[in-house]
């Protein structure tokens, strides 16, 4: 058997439809799009562990397996006579084509990074005209999902927004937003009557969609600056723990004087332990 991917790939479309099929397996005969939803959310975030971890041979095994819930919820859409995996493929490789005219077309080249979200921009627009898709529904900011995670749809709204220029001009403007939302949430929590829980969501919120928008201007992506904070507090505590473990200590009872100090000779011997790198 060839390995050229085409040949691959059409191996794993046979597989699955084996699986699937009445001698197939039981569990994969079960699954409905709905029942894949989790198991597609939980191979899409191992992927991005072996992003954010730079590690080969787990993307190599995370890509496979993202693959597979592609191939497996098309198999489900082609048994329903909605479509097929082919029809997938074709769409992807029909709609680089028509949205990289400055590739593919006659428009001249995108001499920046910074200009092709704006050609992106402006086909999608005009393909929800061609479709006649006119509705209060169908606006720029309609296409970013929903059910991302509330960073990362912020981060991308932020960036939907920016391809028509809507957007701070350099990164201190949106540090002094930043700033600006910390001063009203600061407000609400010192507030002399008490803390208004309602208005206190509201100016978090404002305070989470800065942020995302100053991670845009300053390149970072925020889902993976957040796990990366959470790994480092996770990895910290659990360093903070094991001293106390080791004196035969828990760290209930333990005065937070206490776990402050051991906080901090943890982070010294970790960031002596980076400097000696």
């Amino acid at each position: 058997m060839s390995d050229s991917p085409a040949a691959l790939f059409e191996r794993l479309v046979a597989l699955m439809q084996t699986l699937r099929s009445p001698d197939g397996c039981p569990w994969d005969r079960k699954q409905t799009w709905r029942s894949l939803r989790p198991f597609l959310l939980e191979e899409t975030y191992e992927t991005l562990e072996a992003l954010d971890d730079e590690d080969a041979p787990a993307l190599k095994e995370e890509l496979g397996d993202l693959l597979f819930e592609a191939v497996f919820l098309a198999q489900i859409g082609a048994e329903e006579g909605r479509f097929t995996i082919a029809d997938s493929l074709r769409s992807i490789t029909d709609k680089l084509v028509r949205r990289h005219p400055h590739v593919f077309g006659d428009e001249p080249r995108a001499k920046t990074a910074e200009e092709v979200p704006g050609v992106w921009e402006r086909i999608k627009a005009e393909e929800r005209a061609a479709r006649g898709e006119q509705t209060p529904k169908k606006t720029m900011l309609a296409g970013v999902p929903k059910g991302l995670p509330s960073l990362l749809r912020a981060y991308q709204i932020g960036g939907r927004a920016a391809a028509v220029g809507f957007d701070w001009q350099q990164a201190a403007d949106v540090m002094a937003k930043v700033e600006e939302e910390v001063a009203e949430l600061r407000e609400v929590v010192t507030a002399p009557a008490g803390v208004d829980a309602k208005r206190a969501e509201e100016e978090m919120g404002d305070l989470f969609f800065a942020l995302a928008n100053l991670s845009r201007k300053l390149g970072i992506e925020p889902e993976s600056a957040l796990r990366n904070a959470n790994d480092k507090f996770t990895r910290r505590f659990g360093a903070m723990e094991a001293r106390f473990a080791a004196a035969g200590r828990s760290l209930h009872g333990t005065e937070l004087a206490e776990m402050e100090a051991a906080w901090e000779t943890v982070k010294e011997e970790e960031r002596g332990k980076e400097s000696g790198n």
